[in-house]
């Protein structure tokens, strides 16, 4: 069994697609398929199920998913052992990010600095949902993530910021006027909402749910600016992160934000990631990187 051919099938089982698992490896479909078939071969079984659009694992794919990430991981750690002797650090680090990271941590010039201080390392970065990427985190995935982690999630979390939750309304909108407002008064509101999955809508319907308020989805979208503008068009309110940068779209309607008097809501950023030895050669090292940077942050 070779660690390529389980390379490739870790890759095929992630991305679900011959396609697009071939182009992440850099090799063409039918040399991408011959690793595969070779792998069913020495496992003795099949690992995919054949003509399933995405591409589906079998059971017995399904149990080897894990066990060959662990079985990759750990040939990366042996190589890292000897790049270690030599202080080069290699192999790959996947980071997560949310889609609204931007505007409230730079993380574009961390990135920017762990990659020219490590240039051994093959850096791959996933915007995904928040509840996604702590799943992958967890299974292995992905090596670490930036996200808002607000419940006991059983991996390593290092709090880089937090930004408080207001209210996103348009001018001629009836709340416009007020210098703060109760949740109440958002009962029945028509909402201009993120996705099932995100945190912070994660973290908004519970606190409706546990008042006992409704609140009316009128738009869903997928990220910030299109919420901010359909806010500003009176489509709905939103509750969002106060520090969404909106003035750099000068055509966007003004928008009025508002705190929530008699509820403290806030989206912290984290960096999410395994415990202990558990975590990447990689990863520790942007940890350390991130703790320079934010040194007020103490991981836990």
């Amino acid at each position: 069994m070779e660690l390529r051919n389980l390379r490739h099938f870790v890759t095929l089982a992630e991305e679900r697609s011959f396609t697009r698992a071939a182009a992440r490896e850099l090799i063409v479909q039918s040399g991408l398929s011959s690793s595969i078939r070779t792998l069913e071969k020495d496992v003795g079984a099949l690992l995919f199920v054949r003509g399933t659009r995405p591409v589906r694992l079998t059971a017995a794919g399904e149990a080897l998913v894990a066990e060959a990430r662990r079985t990759l991981d750990a040939a990366a750690a042996a190589r890292q052992v000897v790049q270690d002797v030599q202080g080069v650090l290699s192999g790959r680090f996947r980071i997560g990010t949310i889609h609204s990271i931007g505007h409230t941590l730079p993380f574009d010039s961390w990135l920017a600095e762990f990659a020219l201080a490590h240039q051994g390392v093959e850096i791959v970065v996933r915007q995904e949902a928040a509840l996604r990427m702590v799943e992958m985190v967890s299974n292995g995935e992905l090596d670490c993530a930036l996200l808002p982690a607000d419940r006991d999630l059983g991996l390593a979390v290092l709090p880089l910021v937090s930004e408080p939750i207001v209210l996103a309304c348009a001018p001629d909108h009836p709340l416009a006027g007020q210098r703060t407002v109760r949740l109440a008064q958002l009962d029945g509101e028509r909402f201009v909402e993120t996705p099932v999955g995100w945190a912070i809508r994660a973290l908004l319907d519970e606190k409706f749910r546990a008042a006992k308020l409704t609140r009316r989805i009128a738009v869903e979208v997928n990220d910030w600016a299109t919420v901010l503008d359909l806010t500003g068009a009176g489509v709905g309110v939103a509750l969002i992160p106060q520090g969404l940068d909106f003035t750099r779209h000068p055509r966007r309607p003004e928008l009025r934000l508002i705190p929530v008097a008699d509820l403290h809501l806030e989206r912290r950023l984290d960096l999410v990631f395994p415990a202990g030895t558990a975590a990447s050669p990689a990863t520790r090292r942007f940890v350390e990187l991130l703790e320079r940077h934010c040194p007020a942050a103490p991981s836990g």
